[in-house]
Protein backbone atom coordinates (compact mmCIF):
# COMPACT_ATOMS: atom_id res chain seq x y z
CA UNK A 1 0.00 0.00 0.00
CA UNK A 2 1.03 3.63 -0.53
CA UNK A 3 0.79 5.82 2.54
CA UNK A 4 1.73 9.41 3.32
CA UNK A 5 3.21 10.41 6.67
CA UNK A 6 4.01 14.08 7.33
CA UNK A 7 4.27 14.87 3.65
CA UNK A 8 6.53 11.90 2.88
CA UNK A 9 5.11 9.20 0.60
CA UNK A 10 6.03 5.62 1.44
CA UNK A 11 5.35 2.26 -0.15
CA UNK A 12 4.60 -0.13 2.69
CA UNK A 13 4.51 -3.90 2.25
CA UNK A 14 3.07 -6.02 5.05
CA UNK A 15 3.60 -9.78 4.99
CA UNK A 16 1.17 -11.67 7.20
CA UNK A 17 1.65 -15.19 8.60
CA UNK A 18 -1.81 -16.79 8.73
CA UNK A 19 -1.96 -20.10 10.55
CA UNK A 20 1.16 -19.51 12.63
CA UNK A 21 0.88 -21.58 15.81
CA UNK A 22 -2.44 -23.19 14.87
CA UNK A 23 -1.07 -26.70 14.33
CA UNK A 24 -1.25 -29.41 16.98
CA UNK A 25 2.54 -29.73 16.84
CA UNK A 26 4.06 -26.24 16.60
CA UNK A 27 7.72 -27.28 16.83
CA UNK A 28 8.35 -26.23 13.22
CA UNK A 29 6.12 -23.13 13.13
CA UNK A 30 9.11 -20.82 12.85
CA UNK A 31 10.52 -22.54 9.77
CA UNK A 32 8.24 -20.93 7.15
CA UNK A 33 9.07 -17.43 8.41
CA UNK A 34 12.79 -18.19 8.55
CA UNK A 35 12.74 -19.59 5.00
CA UNK A 36 10.93 -16.52 3.71
CA UNK A 37 13.46 -14.11 5.23
CA UNK A 38 16.39 -16.14 3.91
CA UNK A 39 14.81 -16.27 0.45
CA UNK A 40 14.53 -12.46 0.31
CA UNK A 41 18.18 -12.17 1.37
CA UNK A 42 19.18 -14.73 -1.24
CA UNK A 43 17.28 -12.93 -4.00
CA UNK A 44 18.89 -9.61 -3.05
CA UNK A 45 22.33 -11.28 -3.00
CA UNK A 46 21.70 -12.75 -6.46
CA UNK A 47 20.58 -9.38 -7.86
CA UNK A 48 23.50 -7.61 -6.22
CA UNK A 49 25.94 -10.09 -7.75
CA UNK A 50 24.50 -9.68 -11.26
CA UNK A 51 25.48 -7.36 -14.06
CA UNK A 52 22.61 -4.88 -13.65
CA UNK A 53 22.83 -3.55 -10.11
CA UNK A 54 21.28 -0.12 -10.63
CA UNK A 55 17.60 -0.98 -10.13
CA UNK A 56 17.61 -3.71 -7.49
CA UNK A 57 14.23 -4.23 -5.88
CA UNK A 58 14.65 -4.57 -2.14
CA UNK A 59 12.15 -7.04 -0.69
CA UNK A 60 14.18 -7.85 2.41
CA UNK A 61 12.30 -8.04 5.71
CA UNK A 62 13.28 -4.99 7.71
CA UNK A 63 11.11 -5.36 10.79
CA UNK A 64 9.24 -8.23 12.41
CA UNK A 65 6.28 -7.22 14.57
CA UNK A 66 5.79 -10.25 16.82
CA UNK A 67 2.36 -10.18 18.45
CA UNK A 68 2.05 -11.69 21.91
CA UNK A 69 -1.47 -12.63 23.12
CA UNK A 70 -2.74 -10.73 26.18
CA UNK A 71 -3.59 -13.85 28.13
CA UNK A 72 -0.92 -15.74 30.04
CA UNK A 73 1.89 -14.56 32.28
CA UNK A 74 4.61 -13.82 29.73
CA UNK A 75 6.05 -15.43 26.63
CA UNK A 76 4.94 -18.92 25.61
CA UNK A 77 7.37 -21.61 24.49
CA UNK A 78 6.40 -21.04 20.84
CA UNK A 79 7.17 -17.32 21.26
CA UNK A 80 10.59 -18.01 22.75
CA UNK A 81 11.46 -20.57 20.08
CA UNK A 82 10.46 -18.23 17.26
CA UNK A 83 12.47 -15.33 18.65
CA UNK A 84 15.54 -17.50 19.26
CA UNK A 85 15.42 -18.66 15.63
CA UNK A 86 14.83 -15.21 14.14
CA UNK A 87 16.71 -12.65 16.24
CA UNK A 88 19.88 -13.12 14.18
CA UNK A 89 18.02 -12.51 10.91
CA UNK A 90 15.55 -9.68 11.48
CA UNK A 91 14.69 -6.76 13.78
CA UNK A 92 12.12 -8.11 16.24
CA UNK A 93 9.70 -5.65 17.83
CA UNK A 94 7.40 -7.37 20.39
CA UNK A 95 3.79 -6.18 20.49
CA UNK A 96 0.98 -7.08 22.91
CA UNK A 97 -2.22 -7.56 20.91
CA UNK A 98 -5.80 -6.84 22.05
CA UNK A 99 -4.52 -4.68 24.90
CA UNK A 100 -8.06 -3.46 25.64
CA UNK A 101 -8.71 -6.79 27.38
CA UNK A 102 -6.28 -5.79 30.16
CA UNK A 103 -6.27 -3.07 32.78
CA UNK A 104 -3.41 -0.58 32.98
CA UNK A 105 -1.86 -2.46 35.91
CA UNK A 106 -2.16 -5.80 34.08
CA UNK A 107 -0.51 -4.33 30.97
CA UNK A 108 2.42 -3.07 33.03
CA UNK A 109 2.90 -6.45 34.72
CA UNK A 110 2.73 -8.28 31.38
CA UNK A 111 5.25 -5.89 29.80
CA UNK A 112 7.68 -6.41 32.68
CA UNK A 113 7.27 -10.17 32.47
CA UNK A 114 7.84 -10.25 28.70
CA UNK A 115 11.00 -8.17 28.96
CA UNK A 116 12.25 -10.39 31.78
CA UNK A 117 11.67 -13.51 29.64
CA UNK A 118 13.51 -11.91 26.71
CA UNK A 119 16.48 -11.05 28.92
CA UNK A 120 16.56 -14.46 30.64
CA UNK A 121 16.66 -16.31 27.30
CA UNK A 122 19.23 -13.88 25.80
CA UNK A 123 16.97 -12.88 22.91
CA UNK A 124 18.12 -9.79 21.03
CA UNK A 125 15.14 -7.65 20.07
CA UNK A 126 15.47 -4.32 18.28
CA UNK A 127 17.45 -1.86 20.39
CA UNK A 128 16.61 1.82 20.04
CA UNK A 129 19.70 3.92 19.32
CA UNK A 130 20.61 6.74 21.68
CA UNK A 131 19.73 10.26 20.63
CA UNK A 132 22.43 12.60 19.40
CA UNK A 133 23.48 15.25 21.88
CA UNK A 134 22.36 18.06 19.54
CA UNK A 135 18.75 16.82 19.31
CA UNK A 136 16.06 19.04 20.81
CA UNK A 137 14.51 18.16 24.14
CA UNK A 138 11.13 17.32 22.61
CA UNK A 139 12.67 14.63 20.40
CA UNK A 140 14.66 13.23 23.33
CA UNK A 141 11.49 13.01 25.42
CA UNK A 142 9.69 11.24 22.57
CA UNK A 143 12.58 8.78 22.29
CA UNK A 144 12.46 8.04 26.03
CA UNK A 145 8.71 7.39 25.83
CA UNK A 146 9.16 5.00 22.89
CA UNK A 147 11.82 3.01 24.73
CA UNK A 148 9.64 2.82 27.84
CA UNK A 149 6.67 1.44 25.82
CA UNK A 150 8.40 -1.74 24.63
CA UNK A 151 6.66 -4.11 24.17
CA UNK A 152 3.97 -1.93 22.59
CA UNK A 153 0.43 -2.67 23.81
CA UNK A 154 -1.92 -1.98 20.90
CA UNK A 155 -5.60 -2.12 20.03
CA UNK A 156 -6.87 -2.69 16.49
CA UNK A 157 -10.17 -1.95 14.81
CA UNK A 158 -11.62 -1.94 11.29
CA UNK A 159 -14.60 0.28 12.15
CA UNK A 160 -15.00 4.05 12.51
CA UNK A 161 -17.10 5.30 15.43
CA UNK A 162 -18.37 8.80 16.16
CA UNK A 163 -17.35 10.08 19.59
CA UNK A 164 -18.33 13.61 20.73
CA UNK A 165 -18.96 14.64 17.14
CA UNK A 166 -15.59 13.31 15.97
CA UNK A 167 -15.07 10.18 13.87
CA UNK A 168 -12.41 7.89 15.33
CA UNK A 169 -11.21 4.36 14.66
CA UNK A 170 -12.12 2.28 17.69
CA UNK A 171 -14.17 -0.43 19.34
CA UNK A 172 -17.59 0.03 20.93
CA UNK A 173 -18.26 -1.66 24.28
CA UNK A 174 -21.26 -1.45 26.63
CA UNK A 175 -19.18 0.65 29.03
CA UNK A 176 -17.58 2.96 26.46
CA UNK A 177 -15.38 3.31 23.39
CA UNK A 178 -11.75 2.27 23.01
CA UNK A 179 -9.95 4.58 20.58
CA UNK A 180 -7.09 3.07 18.61
CA UNK A 181 -5.22 6.36 18.25
CA UNK A 182 -5.77 7.56 21.81
CA UNK A 183 -2.41 7.28 23.67
CA UNK A 184 -4.33 6.68 26.91
CA UNK A 185 -5.95 3.60 25.42
CA UNK A 186 -3.22 2.14 23.19
CA UNK A 187 0.44 2.42 22.17
CA UNK A 188 -0.55 2.33 18.50
CA UNK A 189 0.51 5.94 17.81
CA UNK A 190 3.94 5.32 19.37
CA UNK A 191 4.43 2.13 17.37
CA UNK A 192 3.48 3.85 14.12
CA UNK A 193 5.75 6.80 14.90
CA UNK A 194 8.69 4.49 15.61
CA UNK A 195 8.15 2.33 12.54
CA UNK A 196 7.48 4.99 9.93
CA UNK A 197 8.97 8.25 11.22
CA UNK A 198 11.69 8.25 13.84
CA UNK A 199 13.43 4.86 13.48
CA UNK A 200 12.65 3.73 9.94
CA UNK A 201 16.09 4.60 8.60
CA UNK A 202 17.84 2.97 11.56
CA UNK A 203 15.90 -0.27 10.99
CA UNK A 204 17.03 -0.23 7.36
CA UNK A 205 20.63 0.53 8.27
CA UNK A 206 20.81 -2.36 10.74
CA UNK A 207 19.34 -4.69 8.13
CA UNK A 208 21.91 -3.65 5.55
CA UNK A 209 24.96 -3.35 7.80
CA UNK A 210 24.43 -6.27 10.17
CA UNK A 211 21.88 -8.90 9.17
CA UNK A 212 22.41 -8.84 5.41
CA UNK A 213 26.20 -8.59 5.74
CA UNK A 214 26.16 -11.68 7.97
CA UNK A 215 24.11 -13.53 5.36
CA UNK A 216 26.35 -12.33 2.51
CA UNK A 217 29.53 -13.41 4.29
CA UNK A 218 28.02 -16.86 4.89
CA UNK A 219 27.07 -17.18 1.21
CA UNK A 220 30.55 -16.25 -0.01
CA UNK A 221 32.11 -18.61 2.51
CA UNK A 222 29.91 -21.47 1.31
CA UNK A 223 30.77 -20.72 -2.33
CA UNK A 224 34.47 -20.72 -1.47
CA UNK A 225 34.24 -24.00 0.44
CA UNK A 226 32.33 -25.62 -2.41
CA UNK A 227 35.02 -24.50 -4.87
CA UNK A 228 37.73 -25.93 -2.61
CA UNK A 229 35.94 -29.29 -2.47
CA UNK A 230 35.55 -29.34 -6.24
CA UNK A 231 39.23 -28.44 -6.69
CA UNK A 232 40.30 -31.25 -4.37
CA UNK A 233 38.11 -33.74 -6.22
CA UNK A 234 39.48 -32.55 -9.56
CA UNK A 235 43.04 -32.94 -8.30
CA UNK A 236 42.37 -36.50 -7.12
CA UNK A 237 40.58 -37.54 -10.29
CA UNK A 238 42.63 -35.77 -12.95
CA UNK A 239 46.23 -36.13 -11.88
CA UNK A 240 49.16 -33.83 -12.71
CA UNK A 241 48.08 -32.94 -16.28
CA UNK A 242 45.70 -30.30 -14.92
CA UNK A 243 48.17 -28.61 -12.58
CA UNK A 244 48.19 -25.37 -14.56
CA UNK A 245 44.41 -24.94 -14.41
CA UNK A 246 44.40 -25.93 -10.74
CA UNK A 247 46.96 -23.24 -10.04
CA UNK A 248 44.63 -20.65 -11.60
CA UNK A 249 41.79 -21.99 -9.49
CA UNK A 250 43.93 -21.73 -6.38
CA UNK A 251 44.66 -18.13 -7.18
CA UNK A 252 40.95 -17.37 -7.57
CA UNK A 253 40.12 -19.09 -4.30
CA UNK A 254 42.79 -17.14 -2.48
CA UNK A 255 41.24 -13.94 -3.79
CA UNK A 256 37.83 -15.07 -2.56
CA UNK A 257 39.23 -15.94 0.86
CA UNK A 258 40.84 -12.52 1.07
CA UNK A 259 37.50 -10.89 0.17
CA UNK A 260 35.78 -12.84 2.94
CA UNK A 261 38.38 -11.70 5.46
CA UNK A 262 37.91 -8.09 4.36
CA UNK A 263 34.15 -8.40 4.70
CA UNK A 264 34.47 -9.87 8.18
CA UNK A 265 36.78 -7.04 9.21
CA UNK A 266 34.33 -4.47 7.82
CA UNK A 267 31.45 -6.15 9.63
CA UNK A 268 33.37 -6.09 12.92
CA UNK A 269 34.15 -2.40 12.47
CA UNK A 270 30.50 -1.65 11.67
CA UNK A 271 29.33 -3.49 14.77
CA UNK A 272 31.74 -1.50 16.90
CA UNK A 273 30.41 1.73 15.38
CA UNK A 274 26.82 0.67 16.06
CA UNK A 275 27.68 -0.12 19.67
CA UNK A 276 29.43 3.24 20.00
CA UNK A 277 26.26 4.94 18.75
CA UNK A 278 24.25 3.13 21.43
CA UNK A 279 22.60 0.48 19.28
CA UNK A 280 23.30 -2.28 21.79
CA UNK A 281 23.89 -5.88 20.64
CA UNK A 282 24.64 -6.63 17.02
CA UNK A 283 21.57 -8.72 16.26
CA UNK A 284 18.54 -6.55 15.70
CA UNK A 285 16.11 -5.79 12.82
CA UNK A 286 15.77 -5.19 9.13
CA UNK A 287 14.58 -2.48 6.73
CA UNK A 288 16.08 -1.24 3.38
CA UNK A 289 17.33 2.29 2.68
CA UNK A 290 14.78 4.65 1.09
CA UNK A 291 15.53 6.21 -2.27
CA UNK A 292 15.08 9.95 -2.64
CA UNK A 293 14.23 11.51 -5.99
CA UNK A 294 14.60 15.07 -4.75
CA UNK A 295 10.87 15.89 -4.55
CA UNK A 296 10.21 14.83 -0.98
CA UNK A 297 9.27 11.29 -1.96
CA UNK A 298 10.78 8.13 -0.54
CA UNK A 299 10.12 4.52 -1.52
CA UNK A 300 10.39 2.18 1.41
CA UNK A 301 9.50 -1.44 2.01
CA UNK A 302 8.59 -2.57 5.50
CA UNK A 303 7.97 -6.30 5.52
CA UNK A 304 6.26 -7.40 8.72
Amino acid sequence: MDIEERGVKLRLTVVDTPGFGDAINCDESWRACCSYIDEQFRQYFTDESGLNRKNIQDNRVHCCLYFVPPYGHGLRQIDLEFMRRMHRKVNIVPVISKADTLTSAEIKRLKDRIMADIEDHKIQIYQFPDCDSDEDEEFKQQDRELKACVPFAVVGSNTVIEVSGKKVRGRQYPWGVVEVENPKHSDFIKLRTMLISTHMQDLKDVTQDVHYENFRAQCISQISQQAIRERSKLKRDSGPQFESSITDTDRLLLQKDEEIRRMQDMLTQMQEKLKAKGHGPMFRSQLSSPKSDGDNKRDSIVNV
